[in-house]
Formats: structure tokens, C-alpha cells, sequence
């Protein structure tokens, strides 16, 4: 006789990386999920593959040290058995401080996992509805389709706040000229580390900025009639940063403090930094420099930039919009709806900003689903942990103009007169204790 087919208890609704960390939370616990995904049936405008958990953006998931933030969720998160940690560890290109990937192969194997598990049936489709019965994720993404953010918007009774968004172009490694770029980390060994550097002086640096500045855009006003205009901080197009003063950019993407230009021996006046971004070592990109430029004045004007007049573009940068909810109004720490229990939300979708804390918010979703379902209460993180605060901020009620955030210093509680790396030390130490303490009653 065969095997009954067991039937999905829980739906998730996005195979980003919030959505394909949430289903493997859940299948770890042997609970079987429809993932639904409606790439490459229908697209978003920024995504290029078919591929489950595509990097968009950049492809370093953030800082990898300890005394960092980001280090510090990661950290918790390893512990936790995250699967975008683990899989992000596999396929790790050199970044120096940073954890970046090969975000091809980062992507395939999450998708080979998750659509051949048996726990996992897959659909390839658009949801234009948010599903009824049983436990509901959505991890559309900042990218959700207009019928389903529609659906949103008519289930939780809330305006959909919304905030453009740039990725940055990709250069073909053997298209540098490294007689005038060089390899070093900052306050590294010059010729040797993991970034490649583009050395500008004084005058290069100018007349870089004002081809910058008086480049043609893309015309965003169609966008803008449904939209407030918004950027976020830390993804800004290098244009609109240049457009606050003559040295933004020199204390910004471009500064070049902690290096050393080979050919003068000197700090150089400005600096452009790539990154590696596949594990050959072919591809790099470059950082901060998320554009809105059109697409003929990028080459133009990016090509003034020294080591790169004969670079080839594999990819340039672009803008779209972003969307997300108002998660103070609607969201519990726990992710889940507050109307709703059994509805949960996810990713930058539910208000938190950066792959690594996408994944979080899927993973904490993932597991209170499971909770849910095992007649355990959810999850409530500590304050004093990085996932609880970044769940405490997104989530608390008094914010008087709420916008994603990325895991950080800033959000968590200060002590007047206190000196910044005493503070650093301090959340530092009571996060671990936190962290610690929680896990070990659970």
C-alpha cells in the first residue's frame, strides 16, 4: 500500500531568503510546507535568476567580527542552526571582515535542497491571495506584486509604506587594469587582501563628481505618483550622496582612509573599492556604488574612474521600488499578525532591513510557526539579544515615522554620560549573557 501523501500544515509564501529560511526551520521539525514562488513566471525587475534566495544587491551578507552587530546575530544565529548562515560559510569568497558569497552558488544549493525535500511541495506561481487555512508566512520580499500587496493591504487594514531601493554594477575582474588598481584591506599590506582599489587624486576625484552630478537618471516620476519618495540610508544611489556636498563621497564609499596607493606611496586623495563576488574570482563589484543613472551614462562615467577605463560591465546598477508594512501597528515580536496568529510575516516585507536580518525574521517565523503547531508558546527574543531588539524596534509602537532597520549599536538602550565603547562592551557582553540565559531554558 502506498505511502498517504501528508498533507503542507503550513504556507509559505516567498523563496527569498526569509521564506526559504522559515521552510527549513519548519522541515528540520519533520513539518511539511508549500513554498510558493512566482519568479521566473513572473518577475520582479530586479531579480535575474530562477533561483531561490537570490542575492539582489551586493553579495556580502555584512561584518563577520565580533565586536560587530552584524557579527553578533550571526553569531546567534549560527547557534540556532540557521541555514542561510551555514550555506552562506559554504560558499564564502574573501571579503576581509565581511561574510560575502559566491551568490550563484549560494543560491543553488538552496534551491536544490528546498525543491527536491520531501517535506517541501512547490508551486510556481503568483499568490494573489493571502491562503485562508492553516499557519501562513509571507516573505514576498520588498519586491511583492502589486495583486498580493493589494491582498496586504486589505487584510491588515494598513498603507503599505514604500522606499526606493539600488543595486550596484559588476565588473569583470580581468577587465581591471591593476597597473593603476591594487589589492589591500584597509591598514593592510598593500598587493596583498581581499579588495581591489581604484586610486583617485585630487583632480581625478573632481572631475569624477562632476560628471557624476550632471549624468542623466532614469525618470523615476512614474513611480513617485504612487509613492513617497524616500531612500534608505544605507543603500543611497552614489549620485544622491554626492549631491550633499563636494567630499561625500570622500567620507563615504570612496574614502580612502586605512590605504595605500603603490604608485605614490600615499594615501590617495579618493578610493573605489570592489569586492569579489564569485568564487572564481572573475566577478566584482562595486561598493556603494548602487546608482540610478542610465544605464549609457554609467559606462561612461564610471569608466573615468582609474583601473576601470576598460572595464566591462557583466551588470549595472539599477532602482526599484521597495515595499513594506507598517509593522508597528500590525506585527508582534513573535512575527506573527496581531489580529492573526496563524499569519506570520517575514523579511524586508515585515520592516527590517539586510540579508542577515532577512533570514532572521524568516528564522524566528519559521520556528514560532513550528511552536504553534508542537501546542508551544512562540518565541519572544530578550531585548537585550540582537534578534530581540531588532524585533523590539521594528515592532515597537512608539516610532513616529517608522522605516526599515538593519541591525545596529543605535538601536539599543543608552546610558547618559556613557562613553561609546564602554556602551559597545557593555551590549556587547549583556547580549551573550541574554542569548545565553534564553536559549537554555528553552
Amino acid at each position: 500500500m502506498a505511502n498517504k501523501k501528508i498533507e503542507p500544515t503550513v504556507t509559505v509564501i516567498g523563496a527569498g531568503l526569509a521564506g526559504t529560511e522559515a521552510t527549513t526551520q519548519l522541515i528540520r521539525r519533520s513539518i511539511p510546507v508549500r513554498l510558493i514562488e512566482m519568479r521566473p513566471n513572473k518577475t520582479t525587475g530586479a531579480h535575474t535568476t530562477d533561483q531561490f534566495a537570490e542575492l539582489v544587491c551586493s553579495n556580502s551578507v555584512g561584518s563577520n567580527l565580533p565586536d560587530r552587530a552584524s557579527g553578533l546575530l550571526k553569531e546567534e544565529l549560527r547557534f540556532l542552526n540557521s541555514y542561510f548562515i551555514d550555506t552562506a560559510y559554504k560558499y564564502r569568497v574573501p571579503a576581509g571582515n565581511a561574510l560575502a558569497v559566491d551568490r550563484n552558488a549560494f543560491s543553488r544549493e538552496i534551491t536544490r535542497y528546498l525543491k527536491t525535500h520531501s517535506l517541501v511541495e512547490f508551486h510556481n506561481e503568483e499568490c494573489v491571495e493571502i491562503p485562508k487555512d492553516g499557519i501562513v508566512i509571507l516573505a514576498t520580499g520588498p519586491l511583492t506584486s502589486p495583486a498580493l500587496l493589494e491582498a496586504i493591504a486589505k487584510r491588515i487594514g494598513s498603507k503599505q509604506l514604500e522606499f526606493y531601493d539600488a543595486v550596484a554594477p559588476i565588473v569583470k575582474a580581468s577587465s581591471i587594469n591593476m597597473e593603476i588598481a591594487f589589492k589591500s584591506d584597509r591598514y593592510g599590506e598593500t598587493g596583498k587582501g581581499d579588495y581591489i582599489n581604484c586610486p583617485m587624486n585630487k583632480e581625478e576625484y573632481e572631475n569624477f563628481v562632476h560628471e557624476l552630478l550632471a549624468a542623466e537618471r532614469i525618470d523615476l516620476s512614474d513611480m513617485e505618483k504612487n509613492a513617497k519618495k524616500q531612500f534608505f540610508s544605507a543603500c543611497q544611489p552614489v549620485e544622491i550622496i554626492a549631491e550633499s556636498g563636494e567630499n561625500s563621497l570622500r567620507f563615504g564609499p570612496l574614502k580612502p582612509v586605512g590605504l595605500t596607493d603603490p604608485r605614490t606611496g600615499r594615501r590617495p586623495w579618493a578610493a573605489v573599492q570592489l569586492r569579489q563576488d564569485d568564487l572564481l574570482g572573475s566577478l566584482y563589484n562595486m561598493v556603494g556604488f548602487q546608482t540610478n543613472l542610465k544605464h549609457g551614462e554609467q559606462k561612461r562615467v564610471f569608466s573615468m574612474i582609474p583601473g576601470l577605463e576598460n572595464a566591462e560591465f557583466v551588470r549595472l546598477g539599477q532602482m526599484h521600488r521597495n515595499s513594506y508594512i507598517n509593522a508597528p501597528s500590525v506585527l508582534k515580536p513573535t512575527m506573527q499578525f496581531k489580529e492573526d496568529p496563524n499569519l506570520f510575516f517575514a523579511g524586508q516585507l515585515s520592516g527590517v532591513e539586510g540579508y542577515t536580518e532577512s533570514a532572521m525574521s524568516g528564522l524566528v517565523a519559521g520556528i514560532n510557526a513550528a511552536r504553534i503547531i508542537q501546542g508551544k508558546e512562540p518565541l519572544v527574543f530578550p531585548p537585550q539579544t540582537m534578534i530581540g531588539c531588532l524585533l523590539n524596534y521594528i515592532t515597537y509602537e512608539g516610532h513616529k515615522d517608522f522605516h526599515p532597520m538593519n541591525i545596529n549599536f543605535g538601536i539599543f538602550d543608552s546610558i547618559e554620560n556613557e562613553k561609546s565603547e564602554v556602551r559597545k562592551e557593555r551590549i556587547i557582553k549583556a547580549a551573550r549573557r541574554a542569548f545565553r540565559e534564553f536559549i537554555s531554558k528553552i
